[in-house]
């Protein structure tokens, strides 16, 4: 079964140390893509955890956000780098002299820089840091089951679809074996009042005919169009990743369906086509969302 590559999954977590908040949320992407809010203390596992995420997800733009507070006070109040603060309004003055300012220094200007502050919190330890792991899976699992439920739906809509496309071929395969051989006796009327004595042309006349009637000939394109018709829905069911090969088969259907219009000689088949081009293009934007 397909999944969408839209979802949402959280989980909250934590011990009589630390509380973890854990959002995922995933959209369309052609690639995996992954950004990630992490708390400072959880920078230097940032590897570890795209890691456990590619394991898990293939495909989607990916937001992973995590957050860590101390349950101990609940709170995780940021304290100021003192020596930081003195280079920087040292660093300001200079900028000032340097460029002739007289404006003052002002809190806000200390306040944009974030590097002076600092939060007080230690680095995750080892067994925190499998606490996270633990609760990243539970969030990513809840991710999953929504992109299942989203692609069960998006399948259904894709089959009904393929139906839609199926019922069209088939109303252009009957309309087919009419039409030539109606549009064969109208130029051969045709011609019969161009020509007074059409005998010393007729056997001329019935190889050209026959020629042009051939050339209106629609069967193979039918016959490569139904198959590709097959091998989506096998797709659909039995591929683990169907996404990229729907999309091929959408360029081949088209271009069959681009083919039976431009050769055939009845209005109702043309018409049949653009219905069919149209359906093709829906079910192009729908696997847009299929992992």
């Amino acid at each position: 079964m397909i999944n969408s590559m839209t979802g949402y999954g959280k989980c909250s977590t934590g011990n009589n140390k630390i509380s973890i908040e854990i959002e995922v949320k995933s959209v369309n992407s052609r690639y995996l893509d992954i950004a990630m809010r992490l708390p400072s203390s959880l920078m230097t596992r940032e590897y570890e955890l795209r890691e456990f995420i590619k394991n898990r997800i293939t495909r989607g733009k990916l937001s992973v956000s995590i957050q860590v507070k101390n349950s101990s006070d609940g709170t995780d109040a940021p304290l100021l780098d003192k020596e930081k603060l003195k280079s920087f309004i040292t660093l300001i003055k200079e900028i000032k002299k340097t460029a002739k300012l007289t404006e003052k220094i002002k809190i806000e200007h200390i306040l944009s820089n974030r590097e002076l502050l600092e939060v007080n919190k230690s680095d995750i330890s080892d067994e925190e840091f499998e606490l996270i792991k633990n609760g990243l899976e539970t969030a990513i699992k809840e991710l999953k089951k929504m992109k299942l439920n989203e692609g069960t739906e998006l399948a259904k809509d894709l089959v009904k679809r393929i139906t839609s496309i199926e019922a069209k071929l088939n109303e252009i395969e009957k309309e087919s074996a009419l039409s030539v051989k109606e549009y064969y006796e109208k130029l051969k009327d045709r011609i019969k009042m161009m020509i007074e004595d059409i005998t010393s042309y007729n056997d001329r006349l019935e190889m050209e005919l026959a020629i042009i009637a051939d050339r209106a000939e629609i069967n193979e394109e039918c016959v490569r169009l139904r198959s590709h018709l097959k091998f989506f829905l096998q797709s659909l069911e039995k591929d683990e990743e169907p996404g990229r090969k729907m999309n091929f088969l959408c360029q081949e259907m088209n271009r069959e369906a681009n083919t039976i219009s431009s050769k055939s000689i009845s209005t109702k088949i043309t018409h049949n086509c653009v219905q069919i081009k149209e359906e093709i293009e829906k079910i192009r934007e729908q696997i847009q969302n299929i992992e």
